[in-house]
Order: C-alpha cells, then sequence, then structure tokens
C-alpha cells in the first residue's frame, strides 16, 4: 500500500513538473512574441541635419534601416550647424520629454552634453554614443570609426609626399571634439618625423565658408605649405575649394576625411591624393541595434568600431569601394 502512494506521489509530482515546465516555455514565448510585436520609440540626434552633408544624410539612412529591420519608430532631431551646441542640448531635452526607450547621439561636444545625457540615463533611457565620445564613461554603448587608427593612415599616406623642406597646414571641424582630438592625434603619428612640419592647426566650426578664409590666409602667411590635411567633409572641402581657387593644385597636395560628392569630384580632379572614407550607413545600423539589445536587456558592445578605408586614385573604382562613396545610392539600387 504503502509502495502504491509513494508511486502515486511520484507520479503527480512529475505531473506537476511538467506542467510548470509547460507554463514557463508558455509564457517565455508569449514574452518573445510580446518583444516582436511591440513598437519602440527611438530618437537620434546628428551633429547636424544639413542636407548637403552627405556623411550624416547617409549616417540617417543607416539609423532608419536599422529601425525598420527591429519595429522601432524612429524620430529624427538636431540643429543644421555642428558648431550649435547649445541647440543640441536643448534637442535632448526635448527628446527625453518624449520619453523614448532610447537616444543615439552625436555629440557636438566632449563636455557640454554630458549633463544632459545624464539627465536621459536617470529617466531611464538607454543612451548610444554615435560617432564622437564625450568626457563621461556613460552610455549603453558608443559605435564610432576609430579616429585615430584612420587618421594614422591618412597620416602615413601623406609621407609620401613629403620631404625635410615640406611645410604642413591642417584645418580641422570642431575644436575639442573627440573626433578632432583623435583625428589629429592620428595624423601627427602618421606624419612621424613630418609631424615637426605642421606650420598650423586652424578649426573651421564645420562651416565650408570658413574652412576656405582660414586657408586663404593660412596660404598668405605661410606661401611655402605644400600638404593641407582636413579633418571633416567641411575642413577638407571648403581647404580643396581656397586651394582651386587660388591656383595652387600643382602645389599643393592635400587629404582629407569623408566623402561627398564633390570631394569625390576633387578626388577624380586630382585635387586630393586621398580621403579616408567612413561607413556611416553601417555606423547608423549598429548604433540602433546596439540600443534595440540595451532596452530588451541583451549584452550590448561598450564600443564598436564602425570601419573606415583609405580611397585614392588606384582604388576608387572597385567595386567595394564605389558602394562606401556612394553609399545612400547603393542602398537604394
Amino acid at each position: 500500500m504503502r509502495k502504491k502512494n509513494r508511486a502515486n506521489l511520484i507520479g503527480i509530482g512529475i505531473l506537476l513538473l511538467a506542467l510548470v515546465t509547460i507554463s514557463i516555455y508558455v509564457f517565455s514565448a508569449y514574452r518573445k512574441e510580446q518583444e516582436r510585436e511591440r513598437e519602440y520609440h527611438f530618437i537620434f540626434i546628428p551633429k547636424t541635419l544639413d542636407p548637403q552633408n552627405g556623411f550624416w544624410n547617409s549616417l540617417i539612412e543607416g539609423a532608419k534601416l536599422g529601425a525598420s529591420e527591429n519595429n522601432i519608430k524612429i524620430t529624427i532631431m538636431g540643429t543644421y550647424s555642428e558648431g550649435d551646441v547649445s541647440g543640441q542640448i536643448e534637442k535632448v531635452k526635448e527628446a527625453i520629454a518624449l520619453e523614448p526607450e532610447a537616444i543615439m547621439i552625436a555629440s557636438t561636444s566632449t563636455v557640454a552634453l554630458t549633463p544632459s545625457l545624464k539627465e536621459a540615463q536617470a529617466a531611464g533611457i538607454q543612451v548610444v554614443l554615435v560617432d564622437s565620445k564625450i568626457d563621461e564613461d556613460i552610455g549603453a554603448s558608443v559605435v564610432s570609426t576609430d579616429n585615430y587608427k584612420a587618421g594614422v593612415s591618412l597620416g602615413e599616406y601623406a609621407r609620401r609626399f613629403l620631404n625635410g623642406e615640406s611645410q604642413i597646414g591642417m584645418v580641422g571641424h570642431v575644436q575639442g571634439v573627440s573626433t578632432a582630438i583623435d583625428r589629429e592625434a592620428g595624423m601627427r603619428e602618421g606624419l612621424g618625423e613630418y609631424e615637426e612640419n605642421i606650420k598650423e592647426v586652424v578649426f573651421c566650426d564645420s562651416s565650408y565658408e570658413k574652412a576656405y578664409s582660414l586657408t586663404v590666409e593660412m596660404m598668405k602667411k605661410y606661401p611655402e605649405i605644400d600638404m593641407i590635411m582636413g579633418m571633416n567633409e567641411y575642413s577638407a572641402v571648403g581647404a580643396a575649394r581656397a586651394i582651386r581657387d587660388l591656383g595652387l593644385t600643382e602645389q599643393v597636395k592635400m587629404v582629407g576625411f569623408d566623402n561627398s560628392i564633390e570631394e569625390i569630384q576633387f578626388l577624380e580632379q586630382n585635387i586630393f591624393s586621398a580621403i579616408v572614407i567612413q561607413k556611416p550607413v553601417n555606423m547608423g545600423y549598429l548604433a540602433v541595434e546596439q540600443g534595440f539589445h540595451a532596452v530588451q536587456g541583451k549584452k550590448i558592445e561598450s564600443y564598436i568600431d564602425s570601419g573606415s578605408v583609405l580611397i585614392n586614385q588606384s582604388n576608387m573604382y572597385l567595386d567595394e569601394n564605389q558602394r562606401l562613396l556612394y553609399p545612400v545610392t547603393t542602398q537604394e539600387d
């Protein structure tokens, strides 16, 4: 009799265990289905919404692509100037008030945006830093180009055109932002012994017109300059326009960062000897993906290098580089 009761109890226990296991499985499947059906709201704040800027337009397209693949409603907010730090702070405050699950931001300042981004985190919003770092270790993830490494590759390439008598000018974008700091440091490292030949470093606040005028002034001040290095699209293109208009394309070699239609044309015309292009579509897509993983409580990477490639006349027509030079067009095709 006792054996029979014990067998019954064991049977009941096995049945209960099976019911609990099935319930857990069903609940887990239900939760996963809910997660798939739930629409998250992300906000992306780039450095600028300038319609002429190929890099930021491509990055926005990458973010939209990542959002569409993960059932995310994405709102793009921003100012029309990379130098408008106070405007970007206001955009962060507006974004917090909308209570999104995540904010992706390309900070226009290493320091000024930190308090606002801390407020976002305190409100339970996941923060993903895109393109640029800030002065404190906050945010779920950083997705950017390894700007120091990219700067080294550009500096090393520029060395082939230099000698002991060369004079070098650098035209940067926004002084103090992490991209400018890291790229300049990398270019100096890549130049090696020719770092001593740098005559001046100027910053154009990401304005084509200011880069142009600063380059004209630099050439008046140092007429023997034979190498100019631009640190982003605005600085590189503005400087190239000045060198072209001054009739100095034979004297001055140029290298730069980023790619726009005008920059590619300057490369084809041999005004640029090389440009380092980033992978903005990849950067935007990965930033959204990291934010998506963060809001789901999944494992994320604290830093992702979205990649860069040095392009010159000898490799610009390779299929893989054409896709990088014209990323948005290629995506649409």
